[in-house]
Order: C-alpha cells, then sequence, then structure tokens
C-alpha cells in the first residue's frame, strides 16, 4: 500500500534494543524480546527498592538526626519549650555530633503546634556574646540569633510561626521568622569570660524567654485592631524557663545504625503535614514504605532490603565524611588533609559562600545542583546548620576545619604519637581550640581528659620562640609539654576539628595554614 514502509526496509535498532540475556552487576538478566522473565522484574525490583532505600537512608540524614537529638532530650527530661543547658560546658560523657567543650551550650525544641511562640533572647555583649541559630526539624535554616541575627547581640524578641497558623501577626516589634515544620530547635552557644562561664550562664538563665504570642497585644497597634485586621489582646507575663542542667550528664543524641532508623524518621514524618519535607526526598522515602499519615509495616522482604539499605548507607555516609574523594573538593588547602564540606555548597549544599569584596558579597557562580555528598558529610558527623558556619566574613561567627588523616594519608590511630604545629599569629579575633572526636561516635573522644581540648582559652599553652605553637597527640604526655597534649586511647581512631571564632582574613586568604598532622 502506498506509503506504508515494509519491515524488511527497517533501520538496524540492535544499539536500542535489550538483549534477551544481559549480564549486569545485580546478576543475569533474562528478557523475551524485551519483556523481562518473572524472576528478572523480581530481582530487579528488590534492586529497586534497595537503592531506594539507600538513597533515602543518605537524603533523611537530617531528619533522623534532629529527631534523635529530641528523643535523647525527652529521655533527659527536657520537654518541649525547656533547655538543656550545661552551666560548666559539654564534656565527653554525652554523645553530641561534634559539639564542643569551648562554649556555654543551650539546647531546646519548640513547639508551633499550637500557634506562634515568642523567643526572647537576652543582650550578651562583649567579651561574651551568643552564636545562636534556629533550624526546623528537617535541620533546614530558619534563623540567627545573638551576634549574627538580627539583634546582633543586643537581644530581641523572635516570634516563630507554624505551617498550621493563618491568624493575625503583629505590626512591629518582633523578628518573624515562618517555619515549614510544628517544631523548631534553638542551638546557643555563649562565650566564657576569662575562662568562666558564670556570667553567661547567668544571663541566659535570666534573659532566655519561651512563651506562646498573644494575637493583638505587644506588637499591634490599637489601629490595627479599630481596622479590623487584628484582635485586642492583652500582654501575658512570661513563665519561667525550665533549664536541665547537663554538664556531666551522660546524653544519647545519636541516630541509630540499624533497622530503628527507619523507624525513627517514619515518627518524624508523622509529626508534620505532608508538605513539611523535600518532595524528593519524600517521594524516595514514600517508595520503601514510609509516608506521612500511612503505617509503616515492611513485609519479611522489604524489612530485609531496608536492613540491608541502613548497612550500606551507614557506611556510605561514613566513607564520604572519613575518606573523601579528592575530587569532592572539601579539601581546604591544596594537597592538605584539612577540609571542609560546606566550602563547596554552603549551608543551602547549592553554592559556596560569597565572596566578601570593598564593594560588598559577590555571589558564587552557581551550577545549580545540589551538593549530595557535602550534605552527607556534614550532617553525618555534625548538628546545626546556619550561614555563620560557612562565610567569608571576618571578625564574625566560627569556622572549622576537620582532618581525619595524618601527613602520610593515613587514619589517625590511637596508639601512635602525633605533632602538629600551628604558625604564628593563628587568625581569630576571639579564640581558637583543638578537640578530639570519636571515629565510631563522632562525638568527643572519652579519654582521661575530661575536656578533649586545647586551645587559647586554656591559659597554659606554650608556644615556641618564633610564636609558632605545638601540638601534641598520643597515649602519654611529651615531657614538658603536657600543657599542649590531647590524650588519645590505644587501639581506638579519632580525629580533630580546628576551630577558629571570629576568624580573620588570613584564614580566608588561605596565607596562614596549619601544618600536617606528623606521626612521630
Amino acid at each position: 500500500m502506498e506509503g506504508t514502509r515494509p519491515l524488511g526496509g527497517m533501520e538496524d535498532l540492535t544499539p536500542f534494543s535489550t538483549p534477551d540475556t544481559v549480564d549486569s552487576r545485580v546478576g543475569t538478566l533474562e528478557f523475551r524480546d524485551g519483556a523481562p522473565a518473572d524472576a528478572t522484574a523480581a530481582l530487579l525490583y528488590d534492586h529497586l527498592d534497595f537503592l531506594h532505600g539507600v538513597e533515602a537512608f543518605l537524603g533523611s540524614l537530617r531528619v533522623a538526626s534532629l529527631a534523635a537529638v529530641r528523643r535523647g532530650f525527652l529521655a533527659a527530661g527536657v520537654e518541649d519549650g525547656e533547655f538543656m543547658l550545661f552551666p560548666e560546658l559539654m564534656d565527653s560523657s554525652s554523645l553530641f555530633l561534634t559539639a564542643n567543650c569551648d562554649t556555654i551550650y543551650f539546647w531546646g525544641f519548640i513547639d508551633l503546634g499550637r500557634g506562634p511562640v515568642v523567643v526572647e533572647v537576652p543582650a550578651l555583649r562583649a567579651p561574651s556574646g551568643i552564636l545562636g541559630t534556629i533550624d526546623d526539624m528537617w535541620f533546614r535554616w530558619v534563623t540567627d540569633v545573638g551576634l549574627p541575627g538580627p539583634d546582633r547581640g543586643e537581644g530581641g524578641r523572635y516570634l516563630l510561626v507554624g505551617p498550621d497558623y493563618e491568624g493575625p501577626l503583629p505590626d512591629s516589634g518582633y523578628h518573624v521568622f515562618h517555619c515549614r515544620t510544628r517544631r523548631a530547635t534553638l542551638i546557643g552557644r555563649a562565650f566564657m569570660i576569662d575562662n568562666d562561664p558564670a556570667i553567661p550562664v547567668q544571663v541566659i538563665r535570666e534573659g532566655i524567654k519561651v512563651h506562646p504570642y498573644v494575637p493583638g497585644a505587644y506588637g499591634t497597634a490599637v489601629a490595627s485592631f479599630l481596622s479590623g485586621n487584628a484582635p485586642l489582646g492583652a500582654a501575658q507575663p512570661a513563665p519561667e524557663t525550665v533549664f536541665v542542667e547537663a554538664s556531666g550528664m551522660p546524653v544519647n543524641t545519636l541516630f541509630p545504625n540499624d533497622f530503628g532508623y527507619w523507624e525513627l524518621v517514619h515518627e518524624a514524618l508523622q509529626q508534620d503535614p505532608p508538605d513539611a519535607g523535600d518532595p524528593e526526598l519524600l517521594g524516595l522515602l514514600a517508595s520503601v514504605g514510609i509516608a506521612n499519615g500511612e503505617p509503616f509495616a515492611p513485609d519479611a522482604r522489604m524489612r530485609k532490603i531496608l536492613e540491608d539499605a541502613v548497612e550500606v548507607g551507614n557506611a556510605t555516609a561514613r566513607t564520604i565524611t572519613f575518606a573523601a574523594r579528592p575530587e569532592e573538593g572539601f579539601a581546604y588547602y591544596p594537597d592538605s588533609q584539612w577540609q571542609s564540606a560546606l566550602f563547596v555548597g554552603g549551608y543551602e549544599f547549592l553554592d559556596p559562600p560569597p565572596a566578601i569584596t570593598a564593594q560588598g558579597p559577590v555571589p558564587s557562580v552557581s551550577n545549580g545542583a545540589r551538593k549530595l555528598d557535602s550534605a552527607t558529610n556534614f550532617f553525618y558527623m555534625a548538628t546545626g546548620i546556619t550561614p555563620a558556619m560557612c562565610m567569608r566574613l571576618t571578625g564574625i561567627g566560627s569556622q572549622y576545619i576537620f582532618a581525619m588523616r595524618d601527613s602520610q594519608g593515613e587514619f589517625m590511630d590511637g596508639s601512635r604519637s602525633y605533632r602538629l604545629t600551628l604558625p604564628p599569629d593563628i587568625p581569630e579575633s576571639r579564640f581558637w581550640s583543638l578537640l578530639l572526636y570519636d571515629n565510631q561516635t563522632r562525638s568527643m573522644l572519652r579519654t582521661d581528659q575530661q575536656f578533649p581540648r586545647v586551645g587559647s582559652q586554656s591559659g597554659t599553652i606554650q608556644s615556641n620562640a618564633d610564636g609558632s605553637t605545638d601540638i601534641y597527640f598520643g597515649p602519654t604526655a611529651p615531657a614538658g609539654m603536657e600543657s599542649n597534649w590531647l590524650q588519645t586511647v590505644p587501639g581506638k581512631g579519632w580525629w580533630t576539628i580546628l576551630r577558629l571564632y571570629n576568624p580573620l582574613e588570613p584564614f580566608f586568604e588561605k596565607t596562614w595554614q596549619p601544618s600536617e598532622i606528623q606521626p612521630i
């Protein structure tokens, strides 16, 4: 028939066809003219569910991590609206991902499910100050408080509005921020004064307030009531804030690495409206049976797949954290073991932080891609996210670089001794410190030293004649250098973070660089 093409005239479709037998990394796959055999389909669905499980594990680390922190707080008797306070600093008795023992922590969860909540933050001025961050329950940044926040250390009222609230808001008088989840977390750190936490602790106790917002009261003009835009409310006295002292208390905030991980994530998803999460990750979780408003009841096949996915996902996250490939770009200095995963994608894991010039900040060139391995690296070993942790602005905030390997590229061995040299003029305008962490828990290393850190706050650091500083690591202290020594544990791996509070230009210009960690 005219206009038809004879079968014999078709071009060769071999490059576009699937052969009847395919030898793949998951086994031999069989097809009949492109249609999968039943056994092949079952094998591939098992593999697909496993792939989704691994990706869901990596993507939900931030959700599981914060849910685990809140679970640990509840177990320690800290309810929503209350704060865990470390008046004598945090030490290695608690399990917190890369927490420090340099600053005074106060940390709490705020319930927004019953309406907006006011958080009052006190003024805490130099030589102290507060570095605070409010994140939602997906560890997405909401705002900073204190020195990097809109109150800039002068104190202020923050009004947090949850996803369910549709009522009136004040005309002024508050720093208003909207949160996509029904809870938020406030992570606060205050600086000691002359190595003494007493005054900042008192200011925190007396000045941190959490109470419901009263529509139409403070912040709402009478004119707004008269125009019908708001009710006329009366301010209520703020209740006394509950602080649970946790210095020396064994608190566990780590997420599990077994099937309980999925149960924790499922529980977390039920706390918020469906659109509180990122659709792509919610889709991955739904594909393995975890969804908002639905029970989590995997059959035996799916449970085994999810158990395997946790094992591989955890091993993958650990590898991205401890053995990052050079092409990830985490190295802070060329050919160095000192790293920072945040500088490749910033606090949103999208773009590097902007350059700071005399004309103001200059945004980096974006390729639009989420830096997934940077996010995995960060959330597997750390908690809390804020632009203040990743910015090239001097004299404010804090910057961290970490080292998992020594100068020879080997992981640090608690049985061996090492030396690190910090060149003169360490680029900080507040203080610097080095802390040791346990490879397994990513929390402070437990040794005979209650506080596994040395730094400029120690008051006993010895410097060399040229102004440089040698720091020693090992199971025993070198004679005469006990004040510059951090203890390690034979048979246990460790790593370290160098913290610079209020960093200076040589750090960002990379004209100042610590030595590699040298085995002795």
